[in-house]
Order: C-alpha cells, then sequence, then structure tokens
C-alpha cells in the first residue's frame, strides 16, 4: 500500500504505544519513517521490526528538537509530515499537584509539541509541497476535549495542544500544511498499563476492574486499539485528507 508515495514521516515518542503504531501504519503506507523517543533501547526494538531510521531526543529541550529534525533529515531526506506524539499523564487531585507537576505535564505535552512543530517549520513549509502535502499532526487525547477528574495539569496541556494546532491551522493554511489533532480516549498502552497500576495501589481494586473503568470513559465501553489511532492519522497524512485542516478528530466510540 503505497499511498503516501515515499514522504517522509517524522514521529516523536515512536519507540513504544501509539507512536510506535503510527510509526508501523506510516512505514505500510510507503513512508520513509523517522522515530524519535528518549529509551534509546526501544527505538532500535522499533527499528528491528519496521524500516525506519531513529533519533534520540528529548522534545522538551528545543536544541534536541532542532538536532532531531536536522538527523531525521540527514537520514530520509525532507520532511513531509510531523507527528507530534510524544507525551506523559500523571494523576493527582488538585490540591496535590505541586509545582513540579505541573511543569512535567505542560513541559512534555505543550511544550514539546510546541517545540517539535517549530523545529520542522521551515521543512513543512518549503517550496514545492508535492502531491498530498505536508501534514503536521498533534496526538492530544480526548483530554483537550472535556475534562477529567484528577488529570488537570494533564487535561490543561492538552487542552493547550488544541488551542496551538487551531491557531497553526489558520496561519499555515496558504502554504498547504494541513494541521489537526487526533484525541483518543482511554486507549491499550503501556501508559494506560501505569494508570491500571496506580489505580489498583490506591484503591485496592482488581486490574480487571481498573481497566474496565477506564473503559467507560470510552462511549462504546471498550479500550480504544494504537492501530485504531494509527489507521485514522495514516487517513489524514493521504491526499484524501488534504482539505480537513484545523479538526480535532476524537477516537473514543461516540460523542465527547
Amino acid at each position: 500500500m503505497d499511498v503516501l508515495g515515499g514522504r517522509h514521516a517524522l514521529v516523536t515518542g515512536g519507540g513504544s504505544g501509539i507512536g510506535a503504531a503510527i510509526a508501523r501504519a506510516l512505514a505500510e503506507g510507503g513512508a520513509a519513517v523517522t522515530i524519535s523517543g528518549r529509551d534509546k533501547t526501544k527505538l532500535a526494538a522499533m527499528a528491528r521490526t519496521i524500516n525506519c531510521a531513529t533519533v534520540v531526543a528529548d522534545v522538551t529541550r528545543e536544541a534536541d528538537c532542532t538536532a532531531m529534525v536536522s538527523a531525521a533529515r540527514e537520514k530520509n531526506g525532507p520532511i513531509d509530515i510531523v507527528i507530534a506524539n510524544a507525551g506523559a499523564a500523571e494523576s493527582a487531585p488538585f490540591g496535590k499537584i505541586d509545582g513540579a507537576h505541573w511543569r512535567r505535564m505542560i513541559d512534555v505535552n505543550l511544550t514539546g509539541a510546541f517545540n517539535t512543530a517549530q523545529a520542522a517549520l521551515s521543512d513543512l513549509t518549503r517550496a514545492g509541497a508535492g502531491e498530498g502535502g505536508r501534514r503536521l499532526l498533534f496526538v492530544a487525547s480526548t483530554a483537550a476535549l472535556k475534562g477529567y477528574p484528577y488529570v488537570a495539569a494533564y487535561a490543561a496541556a492538552k487542552h493547550g495542544v488544541l488551542g496551538l494546532a487551531r491557531a497553526l491551522s489558520a496561519e499555515l493554511a496558504a502554504t498547504g500544511v494541513t494541521v489537526n489533532v487526533v484525541c483518543p480516549g482511554f486507549t491499550d498502552t503501556p501508559l494506560l498499563a501505569a494508570s491500571v497500576d496506580a489505580i489498583t495501589a490506591k484503591t485496592k481494586r482488581s486490574a480487571d476492574d481498573a481497566r474496565a473503568a477506564l473503559a467507560k470513559d470510552n462511549a462504546h465501553n471498550r479500550l480504544i486499539t494504537p492501530q485504531e489511532v494509527a489507521g485514522t492519522v495514516l487517513w489524514l497524512c493521504t491526499a484524501a485528507a488534504q482539505s480537513v485542516n484545523g479538526q480535532a478528530v476524537a477516537i473514543a466510540g461516540g460523542q465527547v
């Protein structure tokens, strides 16, 4: 399936979970893929399963993002598709969120998205867009669209990602770059497994009960799969989605 015509896609947080599923889908769709992340071992494991280049980078650091884009360009040429996926989630009652917790959530989820987009901007807006155009996609969460208890910092960061994307979609529309956000509900990833562990430790509920409780927040009462998110991202990167811009696409089984 060569729907992406050899375009170069950069996926942050591509070593596991949703990012790994996206990287695989884009590679299978014909893209030249570069994945980045902080864990060299996870990146290397992914590179053994799909044909991709790897770059170790921390998206919270501006210099890392500049170097990441430069290294990706050296490996696979100018970048046509950027998937700003790297993120993290922590939970706590609002009264117990300290400054360090707040900064961690803002830094990785919002500042990381900003750093990634800005570092890749000159590639995305270069002359000669080619068939299918260029894409900037942010992976957020349904927490960008609604509030959830005990994740105030995370929800604030993801709401910020949506605002950033909407502003960029308007600013870059004339360049042929489309900017969209995918907003998965609770998804069956290592990140969710960590949330389940936290719930079981605090409440003494079983892991199955904790997973079921999280699944109930999705309208169809089941966890989203990373492959479902990846399939949506793949479609948004194709020529068929050239006129989809400035949108928040919820992947949660129904109305958010």
